[in-house]
């Protein structure tokens, strides 16, 4: 599941969930910021939701999991983000932050 929420042309926001949460976590922020003109991009992590979820466990360290945000963003043609990270979606933040040139 991926939530893209655009309030406007403002700056675009990438939010990481903890665990065992769901895009759903960030929703009042989502909205609230959305109505101050941000684009918040909110995808559901590796194996949650209705997300692919491989069957090794060793699929799931933080590595892929920061190579699959990079890969969205790849997707959606975004250069820069700014991003937020809560729970375990902090320690995510953190990795994509030292991997990534964004």
């Amino acid at each position: 599941m991926l939530e893209d929420h655009t309030g406007g042309e403002g700056l675009i926001i990438l939010f990481v969930h903890g665990f065992p949460e769901l895009w759903y976590s960030w929703r009042h922020h989502m909205l609230s910021l959305s109505s101050l003109g941000y684009h918040t991009v909110i995808p559901d992590l590796r194996g949650y939701d209705g997300t692919d979820a491989p069957p090794s466990v060793a699929t799931y360290t933080v590595f892929h999991i920061v190579s699959d945000l990079m890969a969205l963003l790849d997707a959606l043609h975004l250069d820069r983000v700014l991003l937020a990270g809560h729970d375990w979606g902090a320690v995510i933040a953190w990795y994509f932050l030292l991997a990534s040139t964004r």
